[in-house]
């Protein structure tokens, strides 16, 4: 009977972590793509100064997006473990600290979001400074915001590395997933360090160097979503894995 339960458990929390992935993908694309890409005209502070300030509410809702995101980000976390941990423990609590130092990153990244709103308020303290000087301050904000995301995104890539890994030994999850899950690290890890090392080269491969991420994390979450983990399978990892913890005890 307990085998029984965790079994179904497995399945279900699975499919709630496929939900969350769900929930994180969906607002992850609305601040980027419907958001800040919408907004943001690289190169020109004023017209993007304008932009926001003309759509400021939909500028703090796609930060609030992005934060709710990050909420469902730490729960995802805490799913992946309890999955992938009956595989190694070991390199399943490697992915949480990839994840959360991550997570920690893109938070305080949103903090430059929200300055950038600063220099564009009404505010008396800012009639010292010229509407020129204003609409850099706010566009400078906004791209260490962009540097700072694509920092949190190198821990993410070790994360997603880890994790198709984790899922191609596993068996209770699709090996054609894990092997995505890896590529989608080495196009997180390729995009950020390119962002780092040579931005003339990172805008010229943005955003198609994206597209094997997308797909994979799409995968996985759809995966998760509707068939959970192989029950079977799952359930002879966590036996293996109690029958080890069993002996060590001993």
């Amino acid at each position: 009977m307990t085998e029984r339960r965790r079994e179904i458990s497995a399945v279900v929390i699975a499919r709630i972590g496929g939900v969350l992935y769900l929930v994180i993908i969906v607002l992850g694309l609305f601040g980027e793509a419907f958001v800040r890409d919408k907004l943001i005209v690289s190169g020109n502070a004023a017209a993007t100064a304008e932009n926001i300030g003309s759509f400021e509410w939909l500028w703090r809702l796609g930060t609030a997006g992005n934060l709710v995101h990050l909420v469902c980000a730490v729960g995802l976390t805490l799913i992946f473990y309890i999955l992938l941990r009956v595989v190694s423990r070991d390199l399943a609590l490697l992915v949480v600290f990839f994840d959360l130092i991550s997570i920690g990153i893109e938070a305080a990244s949103k903090l430059s979001l929200v300055a950038g709103l600063f220099p564009l308020s009404n505010a008396e303290y800012l009639k010292a400074f010229e509407p020129a000087q204003l609409h850099a301050l706010a566009y400078l904000s906004i791209r260490q915001h962009g540097y700072g995301f694509g920092i949190s995104l190198v821990f993410f890539g070790c994360a997603c590395l880890i994790i198709g890994y984790l899922i191609f030994r596993s068996g209770f999850l699709p090996k054609a997933i894990g092997v995505l899950m890896q590529l989608a690290g080495l196009a997180y890890l390729t995009n950020s360090f390119a962002l780092l090392l040579a931005p003339a080269f990172a805008n010229r491969i943005f955003p198609t160097i994206l597209v094997p991420a997308f797909i994979g994390e799409a995968s996985l979450c759809l995966w998760l979503i509707a068939k959970g983990v192989n029950e079977e399978k799952w359930k002879h990892w966590a036996s293996a894995q109690f029958c080890r913890s069993s002996a060590i005890s001993i």
